[in-house]
C-alpha cells in the first residue's frame, strides 16, 4: 500500500509556550528549535513576532538559524501583524505566514464586535497582504468547529482564492468529536473549488482529551498537516501531542498508511529538553516520553514481558519513543544538569548518580531494556561495587540542581 506523507508542524514554540509558566527566552528557543529540526518535523512555528520583542527576536534568530524546516510566524489578520511577521521570517529559508481570525459568531460578536461579511473581506484581504510578501501562507479560522459550517466554507473558499497555500482547521477549544471534526474537513474538501490545491490541516486542542483522537480522524478525512507540540503542552489542556500522533502511526500502520519524516529516536530528547528549559516535568503516565510509559508494576505483567516483551508492549524504547527507562530517566536528567556544570562527567560521577537514583527511585528497568551489565547491577544492587553511602562527593550539591528558568508568561491575548 502506498504510505502517504504527513507534514508535521511543530507549534511548541508559539502554541506551546502559551501554556502557563512555559514562557521561553530566546536562547531557550534556539535551544529547542536546533531539537525540532534533528527531529526531523516539517513547519517549526518559532512565535508570534507582534507579541512582544522577545517573541520578534526569538522567531528572527530561529529563522537565521535553522534551514532545513519552513520557518512561520503567527499574525492576526490585520496590516500591523503580517508586517511585524515577515520583518521577523524574511531572513528564513523557507518562510511561512500564518494568518489567524475567528470566524464563530461567538467569537464575532464578542471578541471581535464584526460581521460575518466583514470578517469574510477581512480573511480575504489580509492573505493577499500575506501572499505579497511571501510565497507560502496559512490561513486559520480560529474556533472553526464551532462555526456555522456553511459560513466556514465560504471564509476558506475566499482564501483559497486569495491565495493560501495552507488552510489550518483548529479545534480552538477542544470542543469537537472525533466523528464530527472528520465530517468537517470531508465537507471543505466536497465544498471548496481548488482545494486540492491547498494543503488542509488540523490544530486540535485538548478539553476533552481528544485533541490526538480527533488529529487521527482529520488525517483520515484528508488532513495532510497536522499541528502539534512536544509533551502536548500549550493553552488549558493542552494541544495534540507530537509523539502520540507520530508513534500512533507507526505502531499501527495497518490502519494509518501514513508516514511522517519524524526521526523517532529524538522524540525523548526533545521531551527533556522542552522539560529543562520550562522547568515544567511530564506527568510519569504521559504515553510515549513519560518515564512510567515502560514500567511494569504488577508481576503478571513482569512475568510476561520477561518471556516475551510483545505480552504487554506495544512498541519497546529501542523503537525510538524513549531510548530510556523508567529507572534511568533520573540518571540521565541529572547527568545533563552536571554536564552543564563540569567539563568531564567520569565514571564515578555516573555511579554517583545512579547510587542517589536508586535510593529514590528504586525500581528496577525491565530486563529488556538495552543498558550496560554495570549500570543494570548497579540500579538492582548486585554485587557491582558502588560507593558506600556514607561518601559524599563534592559535586552532590550540583546533581540536584535544574536549570534557572528565565522570562515572565508573555500575555498573549490571541491565538489558534
Amino acid at each position: 500500500m502506498e504510505r502517504v506523507r504527513i507534514t508535521v508542524f511543530d507549534t511548541t514554540l508559539r502554541d506551546g509556550e502559551q501554556s502557563p509558566g512555559c514562557s521561553m527566552n530566546v536562547h531557550e528557543k534556539l535551544r529547542m528549535a536546533h531539537q525540532l529540526d534533528r527531529l526531523g518535523v516539517d513547519v517549526i512555528e518559532a512565535g508570534f513576532p507582534i507579541a512582544s520583542d522577545g517573541d520578534f527576536e526569538a522567531v528572527r534568530a530561529i529563522a537565521a538559524a535553522i534551514r532545513r524546516p519552513t520557518i512561520a510566524g503567527l499574525a492576526r489578520a490585520c496590516k500591523l501583524d503580517i508586517e511585524r511577521a515577515w520583518e521577523a521570517l524574511k531572513d528564513a529559508a523557507h518562510p511561512r505566514i500564518h494568518v489567524f481570525l475567528a470566524t464563530s459568531d461567538i467569537h464575532l460578536k464578542y471578541k471581535l464586535r464584526i460581521s460575518r461579511e466583514q470578517c469574510l473581506e477581512q480573511a480575504r484581504e489580509s492573505v493577499r497582504l500575506a501572499k505579497s510578501f511571501c510565497g507560502d501562507v496559512e490561513f486559520s479560522p480560529e474556533d472553526a468547529t464551532r462555526t456555522d459550517r456553511a459560513f466556514l466554507c465560504q471564509v476558506v473558499q475566499a482564501v483559497v482564492d486569495a491565495g493560501a497555500t495552507t488552510v489550518n482547521i483548529p479545534d480552538t477549544v477542544g470542543y469537537t468529536m472525533p466523528t464530527e471534526f472528520g465530517e468537517i474537513i470531508r465537507m471543505l474538501r466536497e465544498r471548496v473549488k481548488g482545494i486540492e490545491n491547498v494543503v488542509i490541516s488540523s490544530h486540535c486542542h485538548n478539553d476533552l482529551g481528544l485533541a490526538v483522537a480527533n488529529t487521527l480522524a482529520a488525517i483520515e478525512a484528508g488532513a495532510r498537516q497536522v499541528e502539534c507540540t512536544i509533551n502536548g503542552i500549550g493553552e488549558r489542556a493542552g494541544n495534540a501531542s507530537l509523539e502520540e500522533i507520530v508513534m500512533a502511526m507507526r505502531v499501527r500502520p495497518d490502519r494509518y498508511a501514513y508516514d511522517t519524516g519524524v526521526a523517532s529516536e529524538q522524540l525523548f530528547p526533545a521531551s527533556q529538553i522542552l522539560n529543562e528549559v520550562t522547568g515544567v516535568p511530564v506527568q510519569p503516565n504521559k504515553a510515549i516520553i513519560g518515564r512510567n510509559a515502560f514500567a511494569h508494576e504488577a508481576g503478571i505483567h513482569q512475568d510476561g514481558v520477561l518471556k516475551n516483551p510483545l505480552t504487554y508492549e506495544i512498541m519497546t524504547p529501542q523503537s525510538g519513543a524513549t531510548s530510556l527507562s523508567a529507572a534511568n530517566y533520573e540518571v540521565y536528567r541529572k547527568f545533563v544538569v552536571l554536564a552543564d556544570q563540569i567539563k568531564h562527567v567520569e565514571d564515578h560521577h555516573l555511579l554517583q548518580l545512579i547510587r542517589e537514583t536508586q535510593h529514590e527511585t528504586p525500581r528496577i528497568p525491565p530486563a529488556h531494556v538495552d543498558m550496560p551489565p554495570a549500570v543494570i547491577a548497579a540500579v538492582a544492587g548486585s554485587s557491582f561495587p558502588v560507593p558506600a553511602p556514607a561518601e559524599r562527593h563534592p559535586l552532590e550539591m550540583t546533581l540536584h540542581s535544574v536549570p534557572e528558568h528565565h522570562g515572565e508568561q508573555e500575555d498573549y491575548l490571541w491565538g489558534v
